[in-house]
């Protein structure tokens, strides 16, 4: 099809019509990057990143754009190729709503230039990881079929037992083999990437939604409310929640809050059966996740396909058969122990990174990122440092509202897919989480440099401790202003 030679300016509603070719109104596709709008219609069956690029379909991608093409830097060889695609697919510009961050500063291009040139002196890849992940995928794969068919065979208390395992197993396989997967880094091949991302759906949840709430909500915009009527740039995982959870320092407090931070680890534990059954459903239904158009995905008849016949499937194997072998009460307790195990283990794993003491939380419209405090944390941790980049750079803003754990661990770093290098993730989303432990010294390096924040906790108790203090901080104190 020939895109109109015509340029023309676009608002984000308008946009938003062309996330899919079965949706919008003449075929194309488009999407929009640093103000201009471009028709990547044709450029989808040759994108490198395989159909990742339809995450960026009918939206803003301009902090997409940014975070999974780290070696596209200024006067960059790859940076004029970029260019050069960029120029023939230019259609219009885009009137949109002014951003809460910036992208001017040095930090993030100097950090994208230093963590590349480094990881190409180890003779490391930018995409995909070395032999150590895929052994680890083939464990945790192998163990979690193990304990599913050992709990359809074993007598209580040790088909539980099984249960437990293939509940943790499945958590595991969500840090450590979808969520690479799913952000393009577990593998160069992105046909293999698209089947590592699958295992999620292998669990019982879809990928796709995880993809739209993760990848377009919480990535671009961590810890950032944005509550005016028509949001667009706000992050899911911090106001998903409310009212049982008071995350955000701009929520209002209700009464139970104060005791939130002892019944947290329940409500944890129902994260992954709440996905399965209620927010899965909700958005293949409505094509939308909160404010978050989910067309790009759902649009498409073989993802809606792939979607249903795995909920199906996954029930069979998860539901159906430790009932037809264990009997109807005791195959329901042992699907329920097996996600209550796995929801415990994920949510704890996911929720020390951005809501813990200290942490930034910002609020469109409300000016820099502040703690719970009201204090604002790039000012307030780096008092002796000179401060070289904008409170709002997009990359500052990652380091001030995200908090690693147990840095520069090989063994954590495996354990958690990566989640202990959270900063690492944030800034470079499309870079294996075997990599991590590689570039962490650089990016706090580079951190000090500028006088960013670069915060960590020796381990995941710490961390956990500090989770809960903020917590019982949020559901004591009035709502920041």
């Amino acid at each position: 099809m020939c895109k109109s030679k015509t340029k023309s300016e676009f608002t984000l509603a308008t946009l938003e019509k062309y996330s899919h070719q079965n949706t919008s109104p003449d075929g194309r596709v488009l999407t929009a990057v640093n103000g201009t709008v471009y028709d990547i219609t044709n450029f989808l069956p040759s994108h490198p990143g395989g159909d990742l690029i339809y995450l960026a379909a009918g939206r803003d991608s301009t902090v997409l754009w940014q975070t999974y093409h780290p070696s596209v830097l200024p006067n960059s060889p790859s940076s004029k190729r970029m260019t050069a695609i960029l120029k023939n697919l230019e259609i219009g510009t885009l009137n949109t709503p002014e951003s809460y961050y910036t992208f001017s500063s040095e930090f993030y291009p100097t950090l994208k230039s230093r963590v590349t040139t480094h990881l190409k002196s180890l003779n490391l890849p930018l995409r995909g990881g070395s032999g150590s992940i895929h052994l680890k995928s083939l464990f945790l794969l192998s163990l979690f079929l193990l304990s599913l068919l050992s709990m359809y065979h074993l007598p209580a208390p040790y088909s539980y037992i099984s249960s437990i395992i293939m509940g943790l197993t499945a958590s595991f396989i969500g840090t450590c083999i979808q969520h690479d997967g799913s952000h393009g880094s577990f593998s160069s091949n992105t046909k293999v990437n698209k089947v590592a991302g699958w295992t999620l759906d292998m669990i019982g949840a879809s990928a796709f939604t995880w993809e739209v709430q993760h990848m377009l909500g919480h990535h671009p915009f961590t810890n950032l409310l944005d509550e005016s009527t028509d949001p667009t740039e706000s992050d899911p995982d911090v106001f998903s929640s409310y009212p049982l959870m008071r995350m955000h320092p701009s929520h209002p407090k209700e009464w139970f809050h104060a005791y939130q931070h002892l019944y947290a680890p329940i409500l944890f534990s129902f994260m992954t059966l709440a996905k399965v059954f209620t927010q899965d459903v909700q958005i293949i239904l409505s094509y939308r996740l909160y404010h978050i158009d989910a067309t790009c995905r759902y649009g498409s008849g073989w993802n809606r396909g792939r979607f249903w016949g795995m909920k199906v499937l996954s029930m069979v194997y998860m539901l159906v058969l430790p009932i037809y072998y264990q009997g109807f009460a005791h195959g329901i307790g042992l699907f329920f122990v097996g996600h209550l195990a796995c929801g415990e283990m994920l949510a704890t794993m996911f929720i020390v990174n951005h809501v813990i003491e200290g942490v930034a939380f910002a609020e469109k419209g409300g000016g820099a990122p502040k703690n719970s405090k009201g204090e604002t944390t790039m000012e307030g941790m780096m008092k002796n440092k000179k401060i070289k980049t904008d409170l709002n750079d997009w990359a500052a803003v990652q380091c001030q509202t995200s908090v690693n754990w147990s840095p520069r661990s090989r063994f954590w770093n495996h354990f958690s897919g990566g989640l202990n290098h959270q900063i690492e993730h944030h800034l470079f989303p499309s870079i294996c989480h075997t990599n991590y432990v590689h570039i962490s010294k650089i990016v706090e390096e580079t951190c000090e440099e500028f006088g960013v924040p670069y915060r960590y906790e020796k381990n995941l108790f710490k961390a956990y401790g500090g989770m809960t203090r903020h917590l019982k901080e949020m559901g004591n104190e009035i709502k920041r202003d």
